[in-house]
């Protein structure tokens, strides 16, 4: 299963992902990341949550990356996308806050 954490440019990201010791974790972030971190796929770029079309994106991505559970560490995230959790959860998306 495929477990997206948003927020990888904050410590909380990595504890997150020690803590669910899973292999197929991705890391990503709206903000700047290390160029190097993205390019060897470490982390990956998501969309900005002030973006009108936030959610469609992230089902998007979602979809691609065949991505099962997404974790959104921050509240403007997590509230925009449990807003669509019905949607995501159609196509066996689920949305978790931070501290699940």
């Amino acid at each position: 299963m495929k477990i997206l954490i948003t927020g990888a440019a904050s410590p909380e990201a990595y504890q997150l992902k020690n803590k669910l010791n899973q292999p197929d974790i991705i890391l990503g972030d709206h903000a700047e990341l290390p160029a190097l971190m993205v390019k060897n796929g470490s982390m990956i770029v998501l969309p900005n949550p002030a973006d009108a079309s936030y959610a469609h994106k992230m089902l998007t991505l979602c979809l691609d990356m065949e991505i099962e559970q997404v974790y959104a560490l921050q509240a403007s995230e997590f509230d925009l996308l449990n807003e669509s959790a019905l949607l995501f959860s159609e196509y066996g998306i689920t949305i978790l806050p931070a501290q699940s």
